[in-house]
C-alpha cells in the first residue's frame, strides 16, 4: 500500500491522482536547472492527461520522434494519440535553423491562433479538458529573437485559454539560463500568473546513486468549502527510471 503511494506522489502533488484533473483552468509552470531536468514532468502529464483529455504541444526543443520514444518506454502511443486527435503536435523547430525566418509579434498571434482553431474544433465535452503545453520557453525568446515582449504576449495569449475554455496550460523553463542577469520579466510574470509551479533542483547534500533530485510542487491556492488556504506545498525527492518515475519522502528510501 506504501509502494503503491510512494509511486502516485507526483500524481498527487499535480492533482491528478483518482482520475482528477484539477489543472483544469491553471497554470502550471515548470521550472528546471541544468544540473536537473523536469522535462519527465512534462512528460508525465501528457501521459496522464492523454489518458482521459486532449493535449496541444508546442515543440521547440525535440521532434515527434523525441517524445513518441520516451512515451512509449511509459506506455503511451503518440502516434496513436496523434492518428486519433487527441495529441495535436505543432512542430516549432523550424525555427531553431539559421536560414528560417523568426517569429514576429504577427507570428506568434498566427501560432496562437493554430492553437486556438484546435482547441475550437474539439468536442465541447472535450474543450475544457484540454491541455495546452510548451516544451520549453527559453527557445520561445530564441524563436523571438530576443524579444521578451513578443513572448510575454504569447504566453498571455495562451494563459486566457484557462480562462475563456477551461484548458490546462503548462510550460517548461529554465531557471539558470539567466543567472548571469537580474530576474527577467518573463520568469517574473510567469511564476506570478502561474496557479502550480513545479520546480526540479538538485539535492542541496549533492550527487546521489538513488536519487537524482527534488521536487517541490506550490499550489497557490486551493478551494476548500470553508474558503480557500493560501498555499499547498509538496516536497518529495526523485529517481528516473526507464519507463516510470521514482518519487519518495525524504528519508524513506534505503
Amino acid at each position: 500500500m506504501e509502494q503503491h503511494r510512494d509511486s502516485n506522489l507526483l500524481d498527487e502533488a499535480l492533482g491528478l491522482h483518482n482520475n482528477n484533473n484539477s489543472l483544469c483552468g491553471r497554470f502550471v509552470l515548470v521550472e528546471d536547472c541544468v544540473d536537473t531536468s523536469a522535462a519527465f514532468v512534462l512528460h508525465h502529464i501528457i501521459k496522464r492527461s492523454l489518458s482521459s483529455h486532449p493535449v496541444v504541444f508546442l515543440a521547440f526543443s525535440h521532434p515527434f520522434s523525441h517524445y513518441d520514444r520516451i512515451l512509449r518506454k511509459l506506455g503511451c502511443n503518440l502516434a496513436a494519440q496523434r492518428d486519433n486527435n487527441r495529441f495535436f503536435f505543432i512542430d516549432m523547430l523550424m525555427l531553431q535553423c539559421p536560414d528560417e525566418g523568426k517569429l514576429n509579434h504577427d507570428g506568434f498571434a498566427a501560432v496562437f491562433e493554430k492553437i486556438e482553431r484546435v482547441v475550437k474544433a474539439l468536442h465541447q465535452d472535450n474543450m475544457k479538458f484540454a491541455s495546452i503545453m510548451i516544451d520549453d520557453i527559453s527557445f520561445l525568446e530564441v524563436a523571438a529573437n530576443g524579444s521578451s515582449n513578443d513572448v510575454l504576449d504569447f504566453l498571455h495569449y495562451c494563459h486566457t485559454l484557462t480562462s475563456e475554455y477551461g484548458c490546462a496550460f503548462i510550460a517548461l523553463d529554465h531557471k539558470d539560463i539567466y543567472l548571469n542577469e537580474e530576474r527577467p520579466a518573463i520568469i517574473l510574470e510567469m511564476e506570478y500568473l502561474a496557479d502550480v509551479l513545479v520546480k526540479a533542483e538538485p539535492l542541496a547534500t549533492g550527487l546521489a546513486k538513488d536519487v537524482h533530485g527534488q521536487l517541490m510542487v506550490l499550489h497557490k491556492e486551493t478551494q476548500h468549502q470553508h474558503g480557500s488556504s493560501p498555499f499547498k506545498i509538496h516536497n518529495f525527492h526523485f529517481k528516473i527510471k526507464e519507463n516510470s518515475i521514482e518519487c519518495f519522502y525524504p528519508g524513506t528510501k534505503i
